[in-house]
């Protein structure tokens, strides 16, 4: 089996199982799998309908069978939930509105989440009030009694109360060593405010990663290497969660944390999360913005265009391994759990009492 990330066999390191080669005719060749013993930096893009998400459920599949890994799923869709379904030998369980703690993420991030200019007066109180508490609660205790002006006051607190009406930060929210244990973790944050969805993502980021840099210094007990998955990644990178999702991007290598990002639109995503992917998974793309992002970062052994090679059917996708430099046309394998990704049918819809619309 050709092992993707790895310049050497599949021996017996941490592999799990993608796909098989796509031959020219259609048909199905030798079986293809990714590298789950060291850290990577991945990128999974397609069209709606393409097999993006589903790709990236079969990858995290993969990574919950893999041992030494911490496989974290951020689901803002609510279609992975199957993970915890289905197949015994996929350990995985599902976290529905998951909570992390305030301090979780850094002050100057703050602002930022509640909409507020961090050098306006409520901005720079709510950056203050971060700095000085833990938790929400002291957060709007500070800003209570900060010494300003009452419209100040009430702004900053206007803004915490709404932090505090979406229920994602709580003093015993998860913490990295609860992240990383054997079984993947689905963060369902589905229906949830976007910014309560990009502040749970930016903590448990920054938590895993800050846990492994501990772990180096063996001040942590987080051993496995976390692999964070993040679907619909667009919405993610332009909020609050960006700068810890570019962390990951940049500097994960070295401590062992990996990120793997999945999007519709990957023209919407900064220049970095396609340059620094080492991994890129590319199914159908149309919008000529998505494909020229690829192409602006296109290695120079790909030879032909990109957009030349893109695939044009459900569940094919042309893979970019930079490291080995080398590329694949690759059918992604089915999921051994449920997929809850897949388009809603009218035609499946039983009325009740056998009606029907004329």
């Amino acid at each position: 089996m050709h092992v993707l990330g790895r310049d050497e066999g599949a021996g017996s390191l941490p592999t799990g199982r993608l796909g098989t080669y796509r031959a020219r005719d259609g048909s199905a060749g030798a079986p293809v799998g990714v590298d789950f013993d060291r850290p990577h930096a991945g990128l999974v893009v397609g069209k709606r309908g393409s097999g993006k998400s589903y790709t990236l459920g079969v990858l995290a599949e993969a990574a919950a069978r893999a041992s030494g890994v911490a496989p974290v799923v951020v689901d803002p869709m609510g279609v992975f939930a199957g993970l915890a379904r289905g197949d015994p030998t996929v350990p995985a369980r599902v976290v529905a509105d998951p909570q992390v703690r305030a301090d979780a993420l850094a002050p100057a991030a703050w602002p930022k989440l509640l909409g507020l200019d961090s050098a306006d007066a409520a901005g720079t109180l709510v950056w203050e009030a971060a700095s000085a508490r833990t938790s929400l609660d002291g957060m709007r205790d500070y800003v209570a009694d900060a010494d300003t002006t009452q419209t100040t006051r009430r702004a900053a607190e206007n803004h915490l109360r709404l932090a505090d009406s979406w229920g994602v930060f709580e003093c015993d929210g998860l913490t990295p060593e609860e992240l990383s244990g054997p079984e993947a973790t689905v963060l369902d944050v589905s229906g949830r405010h976007p910014a309560a969805m990009n502040g749970v993502c930016a903590a448990v980021a920054h938590g895993l990663y800050d846990a492994r840099v501990g772990a180096a210094r063996e001040e942590s007990v987080v051993d496995r290497l976390p692999w964070l998955f993040v679907d619909e990644a667009h919405a993610f990178f332009d909020g609050v969660a960006a700068d810890a999702l570019r962390t990951l991007l940049t500097r994960g290598r070295a401590p062992g944390v990996s990120l793997v990002a999945a999007t519709q639109r990957p023209g919407s995503l900064p220049d970095v999360a396609v340059s620094q992917a080492d991994l890129l998974v590319a199914h159908r793309l149309t919008a000529e913005s998505d494909v020229a992002a690829l192409a602006a970062a296109q290695p120079t052994y790909l030879g032909d265009a990109i957009a030349n090679r893109l695939p044009t059917e459900t569940g094919d996708a042309l893979v970019v391994d930079d490291a080995t430099e080398s590329v694949h046309s690759v059918s992604i394998r089915e999921r051994d759990t449920p997929h809850g990704g897949a388009s809603a049918r009218s035609s499946h819809v039983r009325l009740r009492g056998d009606q029907r619309d004329h």
